[in-house]
């Protein structure tokens, strides 16, 4: 039998400065068995980055016409379209021509998806934002990951400051153009 998704559920407060952003999340994640823990962290981050009304997490993997996260507004059209690991460049292209907005979050070297994007066609490059952090900070996170989680998140000045079940972690939120 194959196994199914585990559920991680995440207390999260809020405080990104930088937006004017102060909530209480309580979120239930579901990790798909080929999912990593440090992709999964990478999309709590990116919910947490990108919080605003109307945002949800995806079906997941199942969902192959919808990203990671995603924002509606109240008629249900997509109004930012949030990838997260390592999209091709069409699935980027997709969701720029898709959304208002549009963003990747990244657990992995960022140089290698401007390499792999290199050439390609993506519609409004130069608006699509690219988020990554410092080396090992997702790692780290995913190593304290449990099946219930409290986290306290800060953003100030480009600088994102985690508690995750009582482990301090800190790292710079990189952001790059796709067009750079």
């Amino acid at each position: 039998m194959a196994a199914g998704a585990v559920i991680h559920t995440f207390t999260v407060q809020l405080a990104d400065v930088d937006r004017g952003v102060y909530e209480e999340l309580m979120l239930r994640i579901a990790r798909h068995p080929s999912e990593t823990d440090a992709f999964m962290v990478t999309r709590l981050l990116a919910y947490c980055l990108e919080y605003e009304e109307g945002i949800a997490f995806s079906e997941g993997i199942s969902a192959t016409d919808e990203p990671a996260v995603l924002v509606r507004d109240l008629t249900g059209r997509v109004t930012a379209w949030i990838e997260v690991g390592a999209p091709d460049a069409a699935r980027v292209h997709y969701g720029s021509k898709l959304a208002d907005r549009t963003a990747v979050y990244t657990h992995r070297d960022p140089d290698k998806l401007f390499t792999a994007w290199a050439g390609k066609p993506i519609h409004r490059a130069d608006a699509i934002t690219l988020h990554s952090f410092d080396t090992g900070f997702v790692d780290a996170a995913a190593a304290v990951i449990a099946r219930r989680n409290t986290a306290t998140l800060s953003v100030t000045e480009g600088q994102v400051y985690l508690d995750l079940n009582g482990v301090s972690l800190t790292s710079q939120i990189h952001r790059r153009t796709l067009a750079a």
